[in-house]
């Protein structure tokens, strides 16, 4: 018997759920039970009555992995559409990025240089440190991070990736 191994992907999804109480646990839930990463996820409200949210996900699938997670999250009566991101074509995705980097001196002005060429704003600043905002796509950020581990980083909070598709067709 010959086993071949699929190559997994990146996957951006863009799923529209009514806004009721547990959906985001039946979704998680769902990838749980099958033993399927989530990457990132976030979830906002896309109605002026907020009936409907759109949960973002990150996961890394085989084509015919991805296939199934597709098609499980359609089956969940309370979602409205699926869809994926990634194959539909060009998307932009975005993170913001709160990080507290503290030192004096040689340090403290280095992450400001550093801070101006991500173009990354200061949000709160004290005598020994600063907490930077920094908002694009995912290396951007995973290099910001990088860099400023080296001038004294202390904490980092991450909002996970938002996307939307380009063009003007609403999916």
């Amino acid at each position: 018997m010959h086993i071949t191994e699929e190559k997994t992907q990146r996957h951006t999804l863009a799923v529209m759920v009514d806004n009721e109480p547990g959906i985001l646990a039946r979704i998680a839930g769902l990838f749980t039970a099958r033993g399927y990463n989530i990457e990132s996820l976030t979830v906002s409200d896309v109605t002026a009555d907020q009936a409907v949210s759109r949960i973002t996900i990150v996961t890394s699938a085989s084509p015919h992995v991805m296939e199934q997670i597709m098609a499980q999250l359609d089956r969940l009566v309370p979602v409205h559409s699926v869809t994926d991101l990634t194959a539909l074509g060009p998307h932009v995705e975005r993170e913001l990025a709160l990080l507290k980097v503290a030192g004096l001196g040689e340090h403290r002005i280095e992450a400001l240089r550093l801070a101006d060429v991500f173009r990354a704003r200061v949000v709160d600043t004290t005598i020994n440190s600063f907490v930077f905002e920094l908002t694009g796509g995912r290396e951007k950020i995973d290099g910001f991070i990088a860099l400023m581990r080296q001038v004294g980083l202390c904490e980092v909070a991450r909002t996970g990736i938002v996307a939307i598709a380009r063009g003007d067709k609403a999916i």
